[in-house]
């Protein structure tokens, strides 16, 4: 029994040094909830061409895997937009040096509840919506009906990058804030008077969803986001590129990975979750970080 029992903890021991050594060995990744679906998917397919390569890939938003990043607490950050001049200065005075890496170009898609029939909206009307200065469908041409937002939260990349470019000044205190993108979905499409954004890869299949073509001002073309050329041409007016954030020049598992990332294998999976691949000024970009 003796015996028994020693070979039962040398085991035990064991089976713990190799989850220790596995868990070390694995590659931390935090952030963006647009990325999270992408980036898991990039992983799982790396993953199975790589075996004895670990990647973990969690969420809670572009401000979360930044903040994770400057603080060394995970090896890459997802994030929707670009860091902000306080957390780079924050990055630098903890010792990090951040640089970005595009992987992906998204058509950030304003979606709107089908019943409504609105599909074409401008830059201008979109953000006279979200700031709460449109309160009735019927202002631009919808049925009379109240209107309803669907956004993210302040941690959010997207909520960011929306604000900055579209709003270009405050959310409307009634803005339904939302955890992530699949939430907005979701709201929207049980709500007549519902109006959101989300990343284009989540509306690839856009059932139960209208997704709305945008101009760029009053008398523009529109262009919608599902429409590749438009986006990686950027006559889209909401195309954006989706960054991840590491410390220093890459090497090492992160390195790998990156290149996986970026390698046409990589850019083919970037397509299947409804993105777009990056185009040649953000390939020209990535060299600079030696990829």
């Amino acid at each position: 029994m003796k015996k028994i029992l020693a070979f039962a903890a040398i085991g035990i021991c064991f089976a713990l040094q190799t989850a220790t050594a596995d868990a070390a060995k694995m590659l931390q990744i935090k952030g963006s909830d647009t990325l999270i679906n992408l980036v898991q998917r990039l992983a799982e397919v790396y993953m199975e061409e790589n075996p004895g390569k670990y990647i973990a890939v969690t969420g809670g938003g572009s401000g979360t895997g930044v903040a994770a990043m400057i603080n060394n607490k995970c090896d890459i950050a997802n994030s929707s937009r670009l860091m902000k001049p306080k957390e780079l200065k924050l990055a630098a005075d903890n010792g990090v040096t951040a640089h970005r890496v595009v992987i992906a170009m998204d058509g950030l898609s304003v979606i709107t509840n089908p019943s409504l029939g609105v599909d074409k909206l401008t830059v201008d009307q979109i953000g006279a919506l979200f700031r709460g200065e449109i309160t009735n469908w019927k202002d631009i041409g919808g049925p009379d009906r109240k209107v309803t937002l669907y956004g993210r939260q302040s941690n959010s990349g997207t909520y960011v990058y929306f604000q900055d470019y579209i709003l270009k000044g405050d959310y409307s205190q009634k803005m339904n804030r939302m955890n992530g993108n699949a939430q907005i979905v979701e709201g929207v499409k049980a709500d007549p008077g519902g109006i959101g954004y989300v990343g284009v890869g989540y509306v690839k299949e856009a059932n139960g969803l209208t997704v709305v073509s945008v101009a760029a001002k009053a008398g523009a073309e529109y262009a919608s986001p599902l429409n590749s050329a438009d986006v990686k041409s950027g006559k889209y007016p909401i195309a954006r590129p989706l960054n991840q954030y590491i410390n220093g020049n890459p090497t090492g598992a992160v390195r790998e990975f990156l290149e996986y990332e970026l390698s046409p294998a990589g850019q083919r999976v970037v397509e299947e979750e409804g993105f777009f691949p990056i185009p040649q000024e953000y390939k020209e970009y990535n060299k600079k970080a030696g990829l």
